[in-house]
């Protein structure tokens, strides 16, 4: 995802509610309803938001009568953004360092 994206992202309030709510616990979506006061539609827009932006990865456990339950964690230690004369660069630090790109939003480095 491009740096202006996750700026825009990470600008929004309940897209950080629903990420502060993980980093203290891995939640299931009743629980991140619960913990952030956001509607279920909410929440779950923002999590597919935060799985796709590489933010959050889930589990889901199916039981033998057919139910099934996920369960929500954060993945993402740090993200550092660095404004500059050639744009500015955004850093996502989870087990691997990503960097993502200046200006245009390209994506420069991902290690």
């Amino acid at each position: 995802m491009p740096a202006e994206e996750l700026l825009e992202l990470l600008g929004d309030e309940y897209t950080r509610r629903v990420l502060a709510a993980l980093i203290d616990q891995p939640r299931t979506g009743r629980e991140l309803i619960d913990a952030t006061g956001a509607s279920k539609a909410t929440v779950y827009r923002r999590l597919d938001s935060l799985q796709e932006a590489g933010f959050v990865e889930s589990v889901t456990k199916i039981d033998p009568d057919g139910h099934h339950c996920s369960k929500f964690f954060a993945v993402v230690d740090q993200v550092d953004f660095e404004f500059g004369p050639g744009g500015f660069g955004v850093t996502l630090e989870t087990d691997q360092v990503v960097t993502r790109g200046a200006g245009a939003g390209e994506q420069v480095a991902d290690d």
